[in-house]
C-alpha cells in the first residue's frame, strides 16, 4: 500500500470515529473532538506499540506477546524504552475486541484508557502551569461524553471495531512529517476553527509555518538545540522548525493557556516522533506565568495579535523581570473596544528576551507593526536595529490566513547577524480562492521558494532589498521593502522636431483645459447670479405678505 493509499485509509479511519460520533448524537458536542482525537490516538498508540515490539524480535505479534511470561514481558518494556507508550498485554486493541460484547463493555473501554493513562504519566502528562498533570485519555471517556447510558456500550463497540479493522505498519511509522502534518490537520479542522484556544488565535498555515523554518534555519545543521513556541497552539510552527532541524536534534518547550491547544499540541509530538518533549509543554499564561525561563536557541510564533487581557494587565508590570522583558511597555486599556488590546506587543517582546545570545525566532506580526512612528512598536524596532538584532522581514500577501483579514507580515529576528538586513514585499504574490465561505490566498511552492531563496540571493526589483542596519535607522526604523526601491524614471531618446510636437500638443492640451475652465467659471457665476435673483424675489413676496 503506498502512501496515498494510507493517507486515504487514516482519514477514513477518522471520518468512521466522527461518523460515530455524529450517529450518536454528539456531533457538535464539546466532548467530540475528545472522542475522536483520543480514539485515534489510542489506535496508532497500539499499533506502535507492536511495531516497537515487532523490532526488538521480529517474530513478535501480537498472538506471541501475549503469551510471555510477566518477566519476559516486562524486558520487552524495557528493550522498547521511551519510543512509545507502554501497554499491557489487556491493553492492546486485540486483547479488548474479542470482549465487546461483554456487559459495560464501554466501562471496559473507558478503564483500559485510563490504564494506559496511569501507566505512562510521566512521560505522556502536560504540565499545567499550577502544576497539575493533564493525562494522555480522559478518566471515563465514553461514559462522561455519551450521556445516553443506553448508547454507550454501543458506541464503545463500532469504535474498538473500526480501530480493529485496519492496520498502521511500517510503511505509516516510517512515513515521517508530511505525511502525519497532513492527518493531524485533516483529524482537527472541525475542531480547531478558531486555533484551538485564546492563545492560538489563528490557525497558521502549512506554506508560513515552512517559510518561517527554512528561512530560520537556513543552511545550518544545528544539533541539540530547544526550539520553542510562547503561544503554541495545536503546533504546527513546532512541528515544522523540528521537522527541518531533525526530531532527534530538537528538544521542544512550550506554553498556551488553553487546554484544547495543549492536548493537541501532545498529539501531534506524539505522531511526529517528539514524545521525549511531551514534559515541555505548559498550559498556562505565558506572559505572567512564564514556566520556560530558561534561554531557546530557536522561537517561532504566531501570537494573537488583539485579546482582551485587562484582568491582569496591571500584573504585568510587578513581574521580577518586568524592565528586561518588557522593555518597551504593556499596551494600554482602552476606553472601549477592550477585545483590540494589542497582546502581541507583550508576546513580541517576551520572546526577545526568552532568546539565548545567538538565538534565532520568527515571529508573525501585523504589518501596521513594521512602520507604527510612535508608541510600543517603535520601540521594539529599534531594540532590534540598534543592537543589530534583525535578519530580515517579510510581508506577506492579504487573506493568507482565511480566520482573518489583518496583513500580516514575518519578523526574522537574529541575535548574531551583523551583517546586512533582508526586507521582503510579498504581499503582491499568491492565488485567492474561497475557503468555507472566506477568501484565502494561497502561495504555490514555486512562490514559497522564491520568499526563501531572497534571503540567500542578491535584491530583486521591487520584491526585496539588502540593507545596512544605519540604512534602516535613517528611515525612522521601517521595515517596509517597499520604502526602501528605488524610484524609477522612464527615459526616452527623441530628437528636436519629435520634442517640438510633444511641446505643442502639451500646449494645446493645457490651452484646452483652461478653455474649458473658463467656461465652467462662467457657468458657476451665472448660477449663482440668478440664485441671487430667486432669493431676493422670495423676500419681496414674504414682505407684500
Amino acid at each position: 500500500m503506498n502512501s496515498i493509499d494510507y493517507t486515504n485509509t487514516v482519514k477514513q479511519l477518522v471520518d468512521d470515529i466522527k461518523a460515530i460520533s455524529t450517529n450518536a448524537g454528539l456531533g457538535g458536542e464539546a466532548g467530540e473532538y475528545n472522542l475522536v482525537t483520543e480514539t485515534f490516538l489510542y489506535k496508532f498508540l497500539n499499533d506502535k506499540f507492536l511495531y516497537e515490539a515487532k523490532k526488538v524480535d521480529s517474530d513478535y505479534t501480537f498472538e506471541t506477546i501475549s503469551q510471555l511470561s510477566d518477566d519476559d514481558y516486562t524486558f520487552l518494556l524495557q528493550d522498547i524504552g521511551s519510543k512509545t507508550a507502554h501497554l499491557k498485554k489487556e491493553h492492546l486493541i486485540e486483547s479488548i475486541h474479542p470482549r465487546q460484547n461483554e456487559e459495560e463493555f464501554s466501562k471496559t473501554f473507558d478503564d483500559t484508557l485510563n490504564d494506559i493513562s496511569v501507566l505512562n504519566n510521566d512521560v505522556f502528562s502536560v504540565h499545567t502551569a499550577g502544576n497539575t498533570d493533564i493525562r494522555l485519555f480522559d478518566e471515563r471517556l465514553i461514559n462522561d461524553i455519551v450521556h445516553d447510558g443506553s448508547q454507550r456500550d454501543f458506541v464503545a463497540k463500532q469504535i474498538i471495531n473500526k480501530l480493529a479493522k485496519i492496520k498502521f505498519d511500517e510503511t505509516i511509522f516510517s512515513a515521517g512529517f508530511d505525511f502525519f502534518s497532513t492527518i493531524f490537520e485533516y483529524m482537527i479542522k472541525d475542531y480547531n476553527k478558531d486555533g484551538g484556544g485564546k492563545y492560538a488565535e489563528y490557525y497558521t498555515p502549512h506554506a508560513i509555518a515552512r517559510v518561517m523554518a527554512e528561512i530560520l534555519v537556513g543552511d545550518e545543521h544545528p544539533k541539540s538545540v530547544s526550539v520553542y513556541d510562547p503561544s503554541a497552539g495545536s503546533g504546527t510552527l513546532l512541528m515544522n522548525i523540528a521537522s527541518r532541524i531533525g526530531t532527534d536534534k530538537a528538544s521542544v518547550y512550550s506554553q498556551d493557556i488553553s487546554q484544547k491547544s495543549s492536548n493537541l499540541l501532545r498529539m501531534n509530538l506524539i505522531l511526529n516522533g517528539l514524545t521525549h518533549s511531551i514534559s515541555q509543554i505548559v498550559q498556562g499564561n505565558t506572559i505572567i506565568d512564564n514556566r520556560h525561563p530558561e534561554k531557546m536557541d530557536y522561537i517561532v510564533s504566531n501570537p494573537p495579535f488583539k485579546l482582551d487581557f485587562s484582568d491582569w494587565q496591571g500584573q504585568v508590570d510587578s513581574l521580577p523581570e518586568y524592565s528586561e522583558r518588557f522593555f518597551a511597555g504593556v499596551p494600554n486599556i482602552p476606553k472601549s473596544a477592550k477585545d483590540k488590546m494589542a497582546i502581541y506587543l507583550l508576546f513580541v517582546q517576551h520572546i526577545i528576551w526568552s532568546l539565548n545570545d545567538t538565538g534565532k525566532a520568527a515571529v508573525v506580526v501585523p504589518t501596521g507593526f513594521i512602520t507604527a512612528q510612535a508608541g510600543i512598536e517603535k520601540k521594539i524596532r529599534q531594540k532590534l536595529i540598534d543592537n543589530k538584532w534583525l535578519k530580515g522581514v517579510v510581508s506577506m500577501p492579504s487573506n493568507i490566513f482565511a480566520t482573518t483579514g489583518t496583513n500580516v507580515s514575518i519578523i526574522f529576528i537574529d541575535k548574531a547577524n551583523k551583517d546586512k538586513v533582508t526586507l521582503v514585499d510579498a504581499s503582491k504574490l499568491g492565488s485567492k480562492i474561497k475557503d468555507g465561505g472566506l477568501q484565502k490566498t494561497l502561495l504555490s511552492s514555486e512562490e514559497e521558494e522564491r520568499i526563501i531563496n531572497a534571503f540567500k540571493s542578491e535584491a530583486q526589483e521591487d520584491f526585496s532589498v539588502k540593507l545596512e542596519y544605519h540604512e534602516i535607522k535613517e528611515k525612522s526604523y521601517s521595515f517596509a521593502a517597499g520604502q526602501y526601491f528605488e524610484t524609477k524614471v522612464k527615459y526616452e531618446d527623441i530628437n528636436a522636431e519629435e520634442f517640438n510636437e510633444i511641446m505643442l500638443q502639451s500646449q494645446k492640451d493645457l490651452n484646452e483645459m483652461f478653455n474649458e475652465s473658463d467656461k465652467l467659471q462662467e457657468e458657476i457665476l451665472k448660477n449663482m447670479s440668478l440664485l441671487s435673483l430667486e432669493k431676493s424675489d422670495r423676500y419681496d413676496i414674504d414682505k407684500e405678505v
